[in-house]
C-alpha cells in the first residue's frame, strides 16, 4: 500500500478559497492519506498570520492589557473559513477554552498551537478524514527534547486505527501533559516526523512556490528551477540562506531515506523539486553547481599568535570562551599563526567587549581584531566534485564584478564553496556567480 504524507503551509490554508483548493489536491490522489496542517498564514500583504496574533494575545494578557479585539480577529478568521467552505462545524467550545487559558495565562505554547489545532479540525471536516491531535503522536521528554521512540511508536500504531487523518503541525506534548511547540517552521518538522512514523513512500511539502530556485529571485531575474536535489545539497542551501524548507526539518526523513517533494498549492500540476537520498542522484544531473545563496550580518574575529599551531591548549581555551559566552561559531578558517572566527552578529550583541577581553585573558594572543559588515555567499552543487575549474570560474566571476574576496572556505566533500565578502557587494556577487554558472 502506497502512502503519501502531505503537509500544507500557512499560505496554502489562509482562507476558504485555499481550503477548497487543498481539498481538490488531496482528492486528486487517494494515496494522500495523512495530512499535516499549518495555521492560517497571510491571505494578502495586509493580513497577519494567526500564530502572530495568538502570540500577541498572550503578550497582552501577560501585561494585563485587553486582548479581546485581537482574539476576535482570530475567531472571525475561522468563522469565515467555515462559512466559505460550506461546512457545519461549531468551534465555540474551543474558542471559550482559548479565551479562558489566556485569562489564566495557561501556557504560551498552548495558545500558539491553537492556530494549527483549529485549522486541522476544519480541514478534517472538509475532506472527511479523521482528526488526530498532535499531542497524541508527538512527545517530548522532561527536558523538552523530542522523544523519538515514543513518538514513532505512537505514529505507527495510528495507521491501524486511522487509515486517513489530518494532524496539526507545530506542537506535541510534554510528560506532564503540557503542550510544547517546536521552533517557528515546526510544521515542516511535524510533517517529516509523521512521514517517518507512518513509513510513507513520499513526503509532500505544499507551499506557495514551485520548489527550490537556483538563486534568490529578489536578486536574480527568473532563476532556474531545481528539479532534483539531494538531502545534503538541500541542507547546505537551506542553512546558507535558501528559505523554502528549514534544514533541520528534513532530518527525520533523511534517516529513513524518504523522498521529499516541494509542491506549489497555487500551481499543483507543476513539477516542483524532488529531494532524494544522496546516493539516488547522479552527480552531473544539474551541472557544475546546483544553486547559489547566502546570508548577511556576520563579523570576523581575527586572532594572531606566533606558533599558534603548536600551542596544545589554545583551541580548547578558545572554544571554552565561546561556549561560556553562548557564541555559536559559523566557520573557522586558519593559518599557521592565525585563526579567524566567523560569527553571526546576533551572538555578539552586548557581548563583544567581554568576549574579546576573555579571549585575551585565556588565549594570550599577540593581536586580536574584529571586523563587521561581512556577508557569506555559498555555491552548492554535487557536480563540483567531478568538475575541473569550478573555483577558477567562481573567483573570475567575482573579479569581473570588481568584488574583493576576504575569505574562502571549502570542505573536503567538495559540495560547497563559501566566500566572505563585504556586505555591500552581496547582491552583485550572487548575480555575478549566477551569470557565470547558470547562463
Amino acid at each position: 500500500m502506497k502512502i503519501i504524507v502531505s503537509k500544507f503551509g500557512g499560505t496554502s490554508l489562509a482562507n476558504s478559497e485555499q481550503f477548497l483548493r487543498v481539498k481538490e489536491i488531496i482528492n486528486a490522489d487517494s494515496d494522500r492519506k495523512y495530512i499535516v496542517a499549518s495555521a492560517p498564514g497571510k491571505s494578502n500583504s495586509e493580513d497577519t498570520k494567526v500564530t502572530d496574533l495568538l502570540y500577541l494575545c498572550y503578550d497582552l494578557a501577560k501585561h494585563k492589557i485587553n486582548f479581546n479585539d485581537i482574539l476576535e480577529r482570530v475567531f472571525n478568521k475561522y468563522r469565515e473559513i467555515i462559512d466559505g467552505c460550506g461546512i457545519e462545524l461549531d468551534l465555540s467550545e474551543y474558542f471559550e477554552e482559548i479565551n479562558n487559558n489566556l485569562i489564566n495565562l495557561n501556557g504560551k505554547d498552548y495558545i500558539a498551537s491553537r492556530g494549527e489545532f483549529l485549522n486541522a479540525l476544519i480541514l478534517s471536516k472538509l475532506i472527511g478524514y479523521d482528526f488526530v491531535d498532535a499531542k497524541e503522536l508527538i512527545f517530548f521528554d522532561e527536558n523538552g527534547n523530542f522523544d523519538e521512540q515514543k513518538s514513532y511508536d505512537a505514529i505507527y500504531k495510528m495507521r491501524d486505527s486511522h487509515k486517513c487523518a489530518v494532524i496539526p503541525g507545530f506542537y506535541g506534548k510534554m510528560p506532564n501533559g503540557d503542550i510544547r511547540t517546536f521552533s517557528r517552521g515546526g510544521g515542516d518538522l511535524t510533517g517529516s516526523i509523521i512521514s517517518r512514523g507512518v513509513k510513507t513512500n513520499l513526503y509532500e511539502n505544499w507551499t506557495d512556490v514551485t520548489g527550490f530556485l537556483s538563486a534568490d529571485p529578489r536578486i536574480v531575474k527568473d532563476p532556474k528551477e531545481i528539479k532534483v536535489i539531494t538531502y545534503k545539497e538541500l541542507r547546505e542551501l537551506s542553512y546558507a540562506g535558501a528559505s523554502v524548507l528549514h534544514e533541520e526539518a528534513i532530518l527525520p526523513v533523511t534517516a529513513a531515506g524518504i523522498p521529499i517533494e516541494i509542491k506549489n498549492t497555487f500551481n499543483p500540476d507543476a513539477k516542483g523539486t524532488l529531494i532524494l537520498p544522496d546516493g539516488d542522484v547522479s552527480e552531473n544531473t544539474f551541472g557544475e553547481i546546483t544553486g547559489v545563496t547566502g546570508r548577511k550580518h556576520f563579523s570576523v574575529i581575527n586572532i594572531e599568535k606566533v606558533k599558534l599551531n603548536s600551542d596544545k591548549s589554545f583551541h580548547r581555551n578558545l572554544m571554552s570562551v565561546l561556549e561560556v559566552n553562548g557564541i555559536v561559531l559559523e566557520h573557522m578558517p586558519t593559518s599557521i599563526d592565525s585563526i579567524s572566527l566567523i560569527v553571526a552578529d546576533k551572538f555578539l550583541i552586548g557581548k563583544q567587549d567581554t568576549l574579546l577581553s576573555e579571549i585575551k585573558t585565556f588565549c594570550n594572543p599577540d593581536k586580536i581584531s574584529i571586523k563587521s559588515g561581512i556577508a557569506l555567499v555559498t555555491v552548492v552543487g554535487r557536480g563540483m566534485k567531478n568538475s575541473i575549474g569550478v573555483s577558477a570560474k567562481l573567483f573570475k566571476s567575482l573579479a569581473d564584478g570588481n568584488i574583493n574576496v576576504q575569505m574562502i572556505i571549502q570542505g573536503s566533500s567538495e559540495l560547497n564553496i563559501i566566500v566572505g565578502i563585504d556586505v555591500k557587494d552581496y547582491e552583485a556577487a550572487i548575480e555575478s556567480i549566477y551569470k557565470a554558472f547558470m547562463n
